[in-house]
């Protein structure tokens, strides 16, 4: 199951970016973007290593399916033990479904690792840290890729995963802010 299609010659097919990041700072603020092909949740997994814990997650519901309301739901602080257990049991849900986006900030570093529902990591802090780990997995510097018509995936059968997630811990609840709507 993939979370992304795009439109290739009339027809949906499952989006893949390439293994390829990109420095950026048009926003203002210098970040690192990647893609994240084939949706492999091994890719935000390293790149929250790079940082120190204790770390903060914060799961960004805009389109529920019966499982929560929409909102931001912060985790209380995880230790990198429990940040991993939480790959482990949510990382193919996390892979599968566009229904979210999930963040990991490290308070010690000051830093914050996004994984969107477009399958983009937007990585703030550490630069040279993040993207030498990008390219211990076989990345390599390069334009990023644009998604041109595309469709988001709100699976069925992620919907148990989905509520367990939301039960998994003691989430703190705030309403969505306005950049958080799709």
């Amino acid at each position: 199951m993939h979370k992304l299609s795009h439109l290739i010659d009339g027809e949906w097919q499952p989006h893949v970016f390439a293994a390829q990041y990109a420095l950026d700072n048009a926003s203002g603020k210098p970040r690192l973007i990647a893609g994240v092909p084939g949706g492999q949740p091994a890719v935000f997994e390293r790149l929250a290593s790079c940082l120190a814990p204790p770390y903060f997650v914060l799961y960004v519901l805009h389109t529920p399916r019966g499982e929560g309301e929409a909102g931001r739901y912060q985790s209380p602080e995880m230790s990198i033990e429990a940040f991993h257990a939480f790959m482990t049991r949510f990382g193919s849900y996390l892979a599968q479904d566009a229904r979210f986006d999930i963040w990991l900030h490290s308070s010690s570093d000051k830093a914050t690792v996004v994984w969107d529902r477009h399958h983009e990591l937007f990585a703030y802090g550490p630069l040279e840290r993040f993207a030498a780990e990008l390219q211990a997995l076989g990345f390599t510097e390069g334009e990023r890729e644009l998604l041109d018509t595309h469709q988001h995936h709100y699976r069925a059968e992620c919907d148990a995963d989905a509520a367990a997630l939301l039960s998994w811990q003691a989430w703190r609840y705030s309403p969505l802010c306005p950049e958080d709507e799709q």
